[in-house]
Order: structure tokens, then C-alpha cells, then sequence
């Protein structure tokens, strides 16, 4: 218990100093996590009004490609965020009490918090732009949340070893994780694919996290193809695979 609690004041603290250090005492870090969403968000509006009629769901443009982009932040933003939380605190190791996972475990919580008040605002935001009140179903959103920053927390796991035991692993996968925005329905519906490019889409677990997350918001949509069984098998493999390779490399964290 006394463990416990130590740790857990640690993280708190950690919570603390990574806020200050990302954010700084300056209201303008605060505005850039609000800014860079919706300006994401209505470039994609903008562009896909000029092209088409209406979105594929429902007849709001921002409220589709939002539904989009914050479902998939909270595994971009996550994964980004954790893969550099034990490089980024090396030098708080040195202290007995200070625990690599504490570091990740602090980052994951900071995150998390920022995407969801983030993704309330926006909708917030574009609640109050249309014309009928938007019909919310919650255990979908945060179905979908916590599925992705699982996803993101396995991978980040996994990535705080490899990137330093292995620097060029770092640079392949910058490389090969870049088209996941492209390739992961923020901007259509795989289950509007036509075969096999729907099939081959699916295999993309953040396509069925962001399924799920629009399920949330629009009371229609079917999702077909959406398959929960295979997210969180993926999902939880990942995880267990991360902290296998974590818990097995204390030593290297610390000592490098």
C-alpha cells in the first residue's frame, strides 16, 4: 500500500510538472491545444464543401470530419505524447522513487484530459453552429476514447525501448506511421468502400476505433464492418506485448 500511494504521489506530481513544462504559465499553450484541432477541422470542411454536396453522414461537414479527427487524436495524440515520456524525464530517474512507468503513466493522464476537454469544446463549438441539438450517445464515445489511448499506451510502451535501443527503428517508424490519418476514416466511411479495399482498410484497428467513435454522435450510422472483437484483441495483444517489453528493460531506461 505504502508503495502504492508513493507512486501515485509521484505520478500527481510528474502530472503537475509536465503540464507546466507543455503548456508553461502563458494562456497561448492553453489556445494552440484548441487551435490546431478546429483549424484541422475546418480546412477539411473547406476543402470537402467545394467538392460535394453533403458529407457522408448527416449534413454537417464539420461535425463529420470532427467526429473524424478528435475520435482519431486520442490514439495520434496519445502515441506521439508517450513515446518520448521516459527520454523526456531521464533526468528525474536518478531518484529512487521516480519509476519509468511513472512517467508514462503521468503523460497518458495528461493527455487523455487534454484530448477529452478539447473534444468537448469543439463540439461545443459546433453544437451551437447547427440548426438541430446534437443526439449524443456516451458509452460509445468513451468506449471509443479508451480503446484508442489503450492502443497508443501499448504502442508507447513498446516504442520508449525500441527508439533508444535502437535508433534507426525511430526514423522507420516516423516513416511508415505517417499515412495512418489517410488511411484511418477521418474523412470517409470504410464501411462505403468497395470490396477488397474495404477488407484491407478494416485490418487498420484505428478505423474501427473511429467507427465506433462516430457511433456516438449520429444515431443512423450502421457501422458496418465495425468488429469489437478484433479491436481490443489487437488492442490488448499490443498492451501486453508493450509492457512485456517495458518491465523486461528497466535497466536500459535507467541506465542510458
Amino acid at each position: 500500500m505504502y508503495y502504492f500511494l508513493t507512486h501515485l504521489r509521484v505520478v500527481a506530481a510528474l502530472v503537475v510538472r509536465e503540464t507546466s513544462t507543455r503548456f508553461g504559465t502563458n494562456p497561448g499553450g492553453y489556445i494552440w491545444a484548441f487551435l490546431d484541432p478546429i483549424a484541422h477541422i475546418a480546412f477539411l470542411s473547406v476543402i470537402f464543401m467545394a467538392i460535394a454536396h453533403a458529407p457522408a453522414l448527416g449534413s454537417s461537414f464539420p461535425l463529420f470530419f470532427a467526429t473524424g479527427y478528435i475520435g482519431f487524436q486520442f490514439y495520434q495524440g496519445m502515441a506521439g505524447y508517450l513515446n518520448s515520456a521516459v527520454t523526456s524525464n531521464r533526468p528525474l530517474l536518478s531518484y529512487p522513487n521516480v519509476a519509468p512507468i511513472d512517467t508514462i503513466f503521468a503523460r497518458y493522464i495528461l493527455q487523455l484530459g487534454t484530448t477529452a476537454v478539447v473534444g468537448f469544446c469543439v463540439f461545443g463549438l459546433i453544437g451551437l453552429s447547427l440548426r438541430a441539438s446534437l443526439t449524443i450517445d456516451w458509452p460509445f464515445i468513451i468506449e471509443a476514447a479508451f480503446a484508442a489511448s489503450i492502443l497508443a499506451l501499448g504502442n508507447a510502451l513498446a516504442n520508449n525501448v525500441l527508439f533508444v535501443k535502437y535508433p534507426l527503428y525511430e526514423k522507420f517508424y516516423s516513416i511508415v506511421t505517417r499515412p495512418l490519418f489517410m488511411v484511418s476514416g477521418v474523412f470517409f466511411l470504410p464501411d462505403a468502400l468497395p470490396h477488397p479495399a474495404r477488407e484491407v482498410i478494416l485490418l487498420n484497428p484505428l478505423v474501427h476505433v473511429v467507427m465506433l467513435f462516430r457511433r456516438g454522435f449520429y444515431p443512423e450510422y450502421r457501422a458496418i464492418g465495425f468488429d469489437a472483437g478484433y479491436l481490443y484483441s489487437v488492442t490488448f495483444s499490443l498492451l501486453f506485448v508493450g509492457l512485456l517489453i517495458f518491465t523486461s528493460s528497466r535497466s536500459v531506461l535507467r541506465s542510458r
